[in-house]
């Protein structure tokens, strides 16, 4: 075991996985000797494996969706996940469809790998939290580790994965340090992670929002145990791993960066009170962002979207 951080995490994923499997390559911005979080992976591959594109999203994500069909398999870099936009035919209408649409005469193990969130002080264009937007997509797999660990073992299992799936991470994680194991391992999807146990409510967070949700479970911790899980990927979703601490709680509170409305927090509610509606003591409770373009002031951003005191509020209103 040795301390090290999210952003490295992720590089040393990529390093081992481009070392296993000369069949995957990285494709896409900011990937070279712009910054250092790559890991040097542009000075190690960059011959025939690590290739950054001018700013041309569709193009790239088509070329990799391409190359995938065709038996390699691409991690595609998408400066910010805002720009995903650009190129959603690909991901959403090529990328994801294809299994079906050729009677599973292909597969398209690509995965798509972005930074998003909020913190930054990037205004409207580079704040954003879509990966409802994404859930909404049948054939698309969506992954958001929120520590080191997880950024490493989720993103071996999605470049192994014959689906495409699109990997978010929170760009305030990336300084963020863990114990990782040394050796070959891997996280699989769809299996939730019981961060901090607790008898009273069940606080589902995703992402940066985990990081804060731990910190308000520390201050509720003199009146209420507060059990924090991560789900870890939202598609697969282990509702089982949420539903099982609901019956134990009895009362269920997700928070997530991204608006409220039509967001993942609706989804992860509507399985739960399906899976476990019977053990529900409250109404369960989505604590997400305002549903308004993020401002570019701290003030206001940070207005935007729930803080450390905003759950702890929720909380004690669920618990009252």
């Amino acid at each position: 075991m040795r301390e090290i951080t999210y952003a490295a995490a992720v590089a040393e994923a990529l390093r081992e996985e481009m070392e296993r499997d000369e069949r995957v390559f990285v494709i896409g911005e900011d990937i070279g000797p712009v910054r250092e979080r790559s890991g040097d992976l542009f000075g190690q591959f960059r011959q025939r494996r690590v290739w950054q594109t001018p700013i041309s999203e569709a193009a790239f994500t088509g070329l990799a969706a391409g190359a995938a069909a065709a038996g390699l398999r691409p991690v595609v870099e998408i400066m910010y996940c805002d720009f995903l936009t650009v190129c959603l035919d690909q991901v959403c209408n090529q990328a994801a469809k294809l299994r079906l649409m050729s009677g599973g005469q292909f597969s398209v193990p690509v995965v798509i790998k972005t930074p998003a969130g909020c913190g930054t002080r990037e205004g409207a264009h580079h704040s954003q939290s879509l990966e409802a937007w994404l859930m909404h997509t049948p054939g698309l797999k969506v992954v958001m580790p929120s520590c080191p660990y997880d950024a490493k073992g989720l993103l071996k299992t999605a470049i192994r994965d014959d689906d495409p799936v699109v990997y978010i991470q929170h760009r305030l994680l990336h300084p963020l340090t863990e114990a990782v194991p040394d050796g070959e391992w891997t996280v699989m999807l769809g299996e939730a992670a019981t961060k901090r146990e607790g008898v009273d409510v069940t606080l589902v967070a995703t992402s940066y929002a985990v990081v804060k949700a731990l910190t308000a479970a520390e201050v509720l911790a003199p009146r209420y145990e507060v059990e924090v899980v991560d789900p870890r990927s939202l598609v697969p979703l282990d509702v089982e791993a949420i539903a099982a601490s609901v019956r134990k709680t009895g009362r269920l509170l997700v928070v997530h960066e991204a608006p409220v409305r039509g967001g993942a927090g609706a989804e992860i509610v509507r399985r739960v009170v399906e899976e476990a509606g019977e053990a529900l003591k409250s109404p369960p409770r989505v604590l997400g962002g305002r549903a308004i373009p993020i401002p570019y002031s701290p003030p206001l951003e940070d207005a935007c979207i729930p803080q450390v005191s905003d759950i702890v509020a929720a909380v004690e209103v669920l618990c009252s």
